[in-house]
């Protein structure tokens, strides 16, 4: 007898478990097909559609094949979100005993969501439950859509713009848990996604209540951490633009559903700045702080602290992104940053020293405007450079047979740049130093204009007026008083082509034809001589 009571509730838990198993005999799960597309659709304010449900008996919930959530018309025509199979929990007593469908979770496996982006900046999805969040005040149905838990596993993103023919960028290995999710209150969650490449990002936080016009003007409150990002396969950039390296990035995310606020770092490694450039050596660090108001798609820059070792640019600005292509308006500026620092980032931007050259000192001034698409950038202005030396770069061989004749002796040890100043002017087509101005105390001043193209190919038309004193320097006067050449500088014309890694200098033959044309005749053919002589020299070019 005293078993009697534990046989009892044995037999019911027996006869539970039969009738458990043998609930999708009585229980036809796809009557309640209409009722939650009616449901969902009305929610989401899109048309969805599913295909066959069936019960998952010991997951507590059904499984429902083949669902599709209509994109945004004004978009497209296509799929939004498709997924073949999605497990909804259910309550099973309310099944059971009242056939009563009570929805308190979702989890979707390997979705397939398309976002595209209007060319005034809109997102197909900013109209997501804008009709459910007006019909919550009158349905029943909208109004008993919270959902407990969502989880989205193995998804795939697909990134565009509104009316092209291409796919867009695709991101996978997407996944989103969230829990609690209401029109009336906060919910937290998470996010995760792989990057093409091999990045990762993670976005942790809080979100909601959903906005009730445009989803994407959602309260938000969210830490992110991006870690081996490639910026070439990210999509972010166009690829003609030449601009590549791997990115760190932690941001701190807060938003009131009209400003928001982001404060954080990106740490940079083989960073590659132009077409012709080539990765860095050194890492490059930017601290910064942006507001953007999320209806106009415009922000400012308040805070951008850029790092080279010990130097330290500052960038500030506004940029807007309520176009097709992002564009900015930027300063950038920086004082006595140490040269030796940023010697490394040199090649990113197309720009070499002549093989087995560094810069072992110096300090650099800039003040540079930089504006334009983000993929065809304009950067000009001032950059100053003083007391820097070029070690490596053997003067004497470069000067040839004229660094004897000049008096200049041979200094293994490198050269010595008193000043270098230009305007600066940097685009598509290259990098352009205006009145350029160098001053090298064993030479002289160095005056001109200097062109490196796309390729990285040299063009640079030079005047070079040698230091008094000096033989060469008597040389040079003499031609310059004589011929009249060089009229605005008195010195000696000259080319310098090839590249920045292999520069090659050449006398510029018609300009000193020119300024010897405008002098005396008698004398011509002697100064002449010798200057072309000299210039051999000068330039390590054979004497005719």
């Amino acid at each position: 007898m005293r078993n009697k009571p534990l046989l009892i509730v044995g037999g019911i838990v027996a006869i539970l478990v039969v009738a458990i198993l043998a609930l999708p005999l009585f229980v036809d799960v796809n009557k309640f097909k209409p009722t939650l597309e009616t449901d969902i659709s009305t929610a989401l304010g899109r048309q969805v559609t599913i295909g066959n449900i069936s019960l998952a008996i010991f997951s507590g919930g059904v499984t429902i094949d083949d669902v599709a959530i209509a994109d945004d018309p004004a978009f497209s025509h296509s799929s939004f979100l498709t997924a073949k199979q999605v497990t909804a929990g259910v309550a099973l007593m309310p099944l059971i005993f009242s056939q009563k469908l009570e929805v308190g979770s979702f989890t979707v496996t390997e979705p397939v969501v398309t976002l595209l982006r209007s060319a005034p900046g809109a997102w197909n999805f900013s109209s997501f439950g804008a009709s459910g969040s007006t019909a919550k005040q009158g349905s029943s149905g909208a109004t008993n859509f919270d959902v407990a838990k969502l989880k989205i596993s193995n998804g795939t993103v697909i990134v565009g713009a509104q009316g092209k023919a291409d796919r867009g960028q695709k991101y996978e290995g997407v996944n989103l848990e969230a829990s609690d999710l209401s029109f009336t209150s906060q919910f937290p969650f998470t996010f995760t996604m792989k990057i093409p490449g091999g990045g990762d990002v993670k976005i942790d936080g809080k979100a909601g209540p959903i906005d009730a016009t445009d989803a994407a003007l959602t309260p938000l409150d969210a830490k992110i951490d991006a870690s081996n990002l490639n910026i070439a396969d990210t999509g972010f950039v166009d690829p003609s633009s030449g601009i590549a390296g791997m990115v760190d990035f932690n941001a701190d995310l807060s938003s009131d559903g009209k400003q928001m606020s982001s404060k954080g770092t990106v740490k940079a490694n083989k960073l590659r700045l132009a077409a012709a450039g080539s990765p860095a050596s050194v890492p490059m660090n930017v601290d910064y702080a942006t507001n953007y108001d999320l209806k106009r798609g415009t922000g400012n820059l308040t805070h951008g602290d850029v790092n080279i070792g010990k130097a330290v640019a500052h960038l500030t600005g506004t940029f807007d992104t309520s176009k097709a292509q992002t564009t900015i308006q930027m300063k950038l500026t920086g004082e006595a940053m140490p040269v030796p620092d940023l010697e490394g980032m040199m090649p990113a931007v197309g720009v070499k020293l002549p093989s087995g050259a560094s810069l072992q000192s110096g300090s650099l001034n800039l003040n540079l405007a930089i504006s334009g698409p983000v993929n065809s950038l304009t950067i000009a202005g001032p950059v100053n450079l003083s007391n820097a030396k070029l070690e490596g770069f053997d003067l004497k061989s470069k000067l040839g047979a004229l660094a004897s004749f000049a008096g200049i002796k041979g200094n293994d040890s490198g050269t010595e740049i008193q000043t270098l100043s230009t305007n600066l002017h940097v685009d598509p087509s290259g990098t352009h130093a205006q009145n350029l101005n160098i001053v090298i105390p064993s030479i002289g001043t160095i005056t001109g204009d200097g062109n490196v193209a796309s390729d990285g190919k040299l063009d640079c038309k030079m005047n070079a007026k040698m230091a008094s004193g000096s033989a060469i320097g008597a040389v040079a006067n003499g031609v310059s008083f004589l011929g009249n050449a060089g009229k605005s500088g008195n010195g000696i014309p000259f080319k310098i082509e090839g590249t920045t890694s292999n520069p090659v200098f050449i006398p510029d033959v018609a300009g000193l034809a020119t300024g010897f044309a405008k002098g005396s005749v008698s004398d011509v053919g002697s100064v002449g001589n010798a200057a072309k002589g000299a210039l051999g020299g000068l330039f390590g070019k054979k004497k005719n």
